[in-house]
């Protein structure tokens, strides 16, 4: 068992990184899976992939409970009037990914789980990283906290999360290129992304767990909650990471990232095919 420990702490550390940056949790997760196999069967494996995420979502909650959190004693009557509106708005945004993905779930994992698939969505969206980055440079944002965000503003962004429903889009990646693209701050269109990823990630698992069932053997449990703690630990320090980074940069950066990780897995593949 302690190999296959071993094994979820690994994934677990992508896992943290790659679920935050604009990226492609999915693109790494697949060249990941060439040299990390489970003992595990693959109807565990589908269901890991997805709720290990959890352990990352709360990453999201532990740092952001107080704005989050419309409850708080020492926020004013206004200030959680505000916080139901930002949540509102979150979950505005979910309602087009949530619907198709109950609908299509399992249509888009066997038609689009594919190194083929995740490469070419790497280097497509890398390359729109960098060309939105060189349109907007120079420009001022429209929008720059969630009081200026509207409901049909939050929509469309929820429609541009549905791009990550194909492996190796990235739904951070997604969120935040449609959240630019309509005016939003690198800032606000991060957070908003954040907190697009916690009722999307819940619903995400808690459908992968009924259709597998509560029936885990020892090892696939130890393999799970070791992977989501990793994860829930990788993903506090690269969410600090990624705000820090925006303060003072753009998203070229991970356009370029993204162009290169696509050519390497189209390489790989290539290479030992």
């Amino acid at each position: 068992m302690l190999i296959e420990i071993i094994k979820a702490i690994i994934i677990g550390i992508i896992e943290g990184i790659t679920e935050w940056l604009p990226i492609s949790s999915t693109g790494h997760m697949i060249l990941a899976e060439q040299f990390i196999h489970f003992n595990a069967t693959d109807e565990f494996m589908e269901m890991f992939r997805v709720v290990i995420q959890l352990g990352a979502i709360m990453a999201v909650v532990l740092l952001y409970f107080k704005k989050l959190n419309p409850f708080a004693l020492s926020k004013s009557k206004q200030e959680k009037l505000a916080t139901w509106d930002m949540w509102f708005k979150v979950l505005v945004g979910c309602v087009p990914a949530a619907i198709l993905g109950i609908l299509f779930d399992d249509w888009f994992d066997a038609h689009f789980y594919n190194y083929q698939t995740v490469a070419v969505t790497l280097i497509i969206y890398g390359i729109l990283f960098i060309v939105v980055e060189m349109r907007n440079k120079g420009k001022k944002a429209k929008i720059t906290n969630f009081t200026e965000l509207t409901y049909t503003t939050a929509l469309i962004i929820g429609v541009f999360q549905i791009l990550a429903l194909i492996p190796g889009t990235s739904r951070s990646g997604a969120t935040i290129l449609g959240a630019i693209l309509l005016g939003t701050s690198r800032y606000v269109a991060a957070e908003y992304s954040f907190f697009l990823s916690i009722p999307v990630m819940f619903g995400a698992s808690l459908l992968k767990v009924v259709k597998f069932g509560f029936h885990f053997t020892n090892t696939e449990l130890a393999i799970l909650c070791t992977g989501m703690l990793v994860a829930f630990v990788v993903s506090v320090i690269a969410i600090r990471f990624l705000i820090g980074f925006i303060k003072k940069n753009d998203f070229t950066a991970f356009g370029w990232y993204r162009i290169v990780l696509g050519a390497i897995v189209l390489g790989y593949f290539a290479f030992i095919g």
